[in-house]
């Protein structure tokens, strides 16, 4: 079954030429140009993958980003103006799963999209169809599920990913180079803010008391790691 995108973006000619690109990729496209037609648009279908502009009249991207992550967890990549770093910040800390710069290359769009999809949709391998549980969190590596002391936490796809990672590698100590390698599968350039803002929204849903950690500890000048040991 094709999987569905959402595009949002208010310049015609770069809707038409991904929608076009995307659609000879066999993808199920549909578009919207402003803030509020894009979240009209989300709450009718279900969506694979939104692609979203942070430039939008009605209701700017960072917040379109926001309110779908109050309601789902679907991949979305942000497109953000060449050198607007706060954008591209901004989009991480609302929840975006990853983001790219505007001129951007069609083949790149394809590659991350492709990227993203496959590792949300890849089925569980024999070694990860099972819960682990480490005190009081268990984690469903069959369904990505997280909850904590009995309740559900909500995590994004990116973040799932960066826990599967950290869990089923505890103890062992992730520089940020090999975060992104892992889990974002290709290189950033060297921007290692992206991994940092992930943790850190990460150990906002599952640390108790971030100044106080229970799971995700810092290496200092090296990196993360992930313990179950009181």
């Amino acid at each position: 079954m094709a999987k569905r995108l959402l595009l949002v973006d208010d310049e015609p000619l770069i809707l038409k030429g991904l929608k076009y690109s995307l659609e000879q990729d066999g993808y199920d496209i549909d578009s919207a140009s402003d803030g509020e037609e894009a979240l009209r648009v989300f709450g009718i279908r279900h969506y694979d993958l939104v692609l979203l502009d942070v430039m939008l009249p009605e209701i700017s991207g960072i917040e379109v980003c926001q309110r779908i992550r109050e309601k789902s967890s679907v991949p979305i990549i942000m497109l953000t103006a060449k050198g607007d770093d706060m954008d591209k910040i901004l989009g991480l800390e609302y929840g975006a799963d990853d983001y790219m710069t505007k001129p951007f290359n069609i083949l790149e769009v394809k590659a991350r999209i492709k990227g993203i999809l496959r590792r949300s949709h890849t089925a569980p391998t024999v070694e990860q169809q099972r819960v682990v549980r480490v005190r009081d969190m268990e984690v469903n590596l069959v369904n990505r599920s997280v909850t904590l002391d009995g309740k559900e936490i909500k995590l994004t796809a990116k973040e799932f990913d960066l826990l599967q990672m950290f869990i089923t590698n505890r103890g062992k100590v992730f520089s940020r180079e090999s975060m992104l390698e892992t889990v974002w599968k290709y290189d950033y350039l060297g921007d290692m803010r992206t991994v940092d803002v992930h943790i850190r929204r990460l150990r906002e849903k599952i640390e108790r008391n971030t100044n106080q950690p229970e799971f995700i500890f810092t290496k200092w000048g090296v990196g993360y790691y992930f313990t179950d040991k009181d």
